[in-house]
């Protein structure tokens, strides 16, 4: 965890050097020698120069999707309808499950048919869209992850004062204001982003609208959008971590002092499957966001085959392993499963 807040600072360095290096390139060429015809659309690269791998891609898309929706939806359906997880850790992962179905909702469609269809435009307005949901999505996660720490922080290091800290209106709350914190940033980032001139290239080296390439294209100043997306990133993504980071500090603390071995197991396991979510949610942005070229292009550049493999992760992936991972490590989740599939009463 430790090594995690100091590669998201140093992500936090080369997101910014990056996006100004590439913007310190489009002003040393000729902008005499742009055209000046604004951009009404933008095209998806994808994986254009690989034709076989697209259909491979499509399959695996398309499995990963459906897993998506049919296990983050069971989650939802066995937090409502079992009574047993009418609790805050299960609502809290309620609203991550609804987080996933969204955000792989407002990406993976569209992606689909690019695969199948060649069909590789996407409108200026439709791109707005999809960055929003992107972005919101995104910072909302990061707010979660962290209020899911503070959860497990409370239960196990003040057990007797858990119903009350963690009552309903504060975790209801809590999870509000993730949501909304989460829409007002990328309401700011979006505009500050569709407010710019794209008049040159309007190929995106991607499978959606991702914010760092569509502000790669842009012919006008973006220092502002840096230095919003820095402060958006230290606020979302360090904050979070750093509750993430002191809350398992004094879980394991705490766990050490136990005396009881089945004490320690039962603490330690009512944290894994958070803390495996944690480690495979950040990792994730940290490999996607550690190389400056994966993200270059001009139109005619190509990103490395790890890269997108690496960018089809974070996207489809990771929502996919989400109530896997809960599922598999939980036996409350697994029973209240067991019992809409099989409509039994749970002993």
């Amino acid at each position: 965890i430790i090594v995690q807040v100091i590669c998201t600072v140093c992500f936090l360095a080369v997101n910014t050097f990056y996006v100004r290096s590439s913007f310190d390139f489009l002003k040393a060429d000729d902008m005499g020698e742009i055209n000046q015809t604004l951009v009404s659309e933008f095209l998806f690269l994808g994986l254009s120069g690989y034709p076989k791998i697209e259909i491979i891609y499509f399959a695996l898309i398309l499995v990963m999707y459906l897993v998506i929706l049919i296990g983050n939806g069971v989650l939802i359906i066995a937090s409502i309808l079992d009574s047993r997880l009418h609790t805050p850790m299960y609502f809290f992962l309620g609203n991550l499950s609804f987080l996933d179905i969204c955000y792989t909702s407002s990406s993976v469609p569209s992606t689909l048919v690019s695969l199948i269809s060649k069909k590789r435009n996407i409108s200026f307005s439709g791109c707005a869209v999809q960055m929003f949901f992107g972005f919101a999505m995104g910072s909302t996660e990061c707010l979660l992850l962290g209020m899911m720490a503070f959860d497990r922080y409370v239960a196990i290091c003040n057990p007797l004062r858990y119903p009350i800290i963690m009552s309903k209106v504060a975790y209801v709350l809590m999870a509000s204001v993730s949501w909304l914190s989460g829409g007002i940033n990328s309401v700011v980032q979006t505009l500050l982003a569709v407010r710019l001139p794209f008049c040159g290239n309007n190929i995106i080296n991607h499978f959606t609208c991702e914010i760092l390439a569509i502000l790669k294209l842009a012919c006008a100043d973006i220092s502002l959008n840096i230095i919003t997306m820095v402060i958006s990133n230290m606020a979302f993504l360090v904050l979070p971590l750093m509750v993430i980071f002191f809350s398992y500090m004094f879980i394991l603390y705490t766990i050490l002092q136990m005396n009881s071995a089945i004490g320690r197991r039962k603490a330690f396991s009512t944290c894994s499957a958070h803390l495996t979510v944690v480690i495979i949610f950040y990792g994730t942005i940290l490999f996607l966001y550690a190389k400056p070229k994966s993200q270059d292009l001009t139109g005619e550049e190509k990103l490395q085959a790890s890269d997108k493999l690496i960018s089809l992760f974070y996207g489809v992936v990771t929502p996919m392993l989400n109530p896997i991972i809960y599922s598999l490590r939980n036996k409350d989740v697994k029973a209240a499963v067991k019992y809409l599939l099989n409509k039994k009463p749970v002993h």
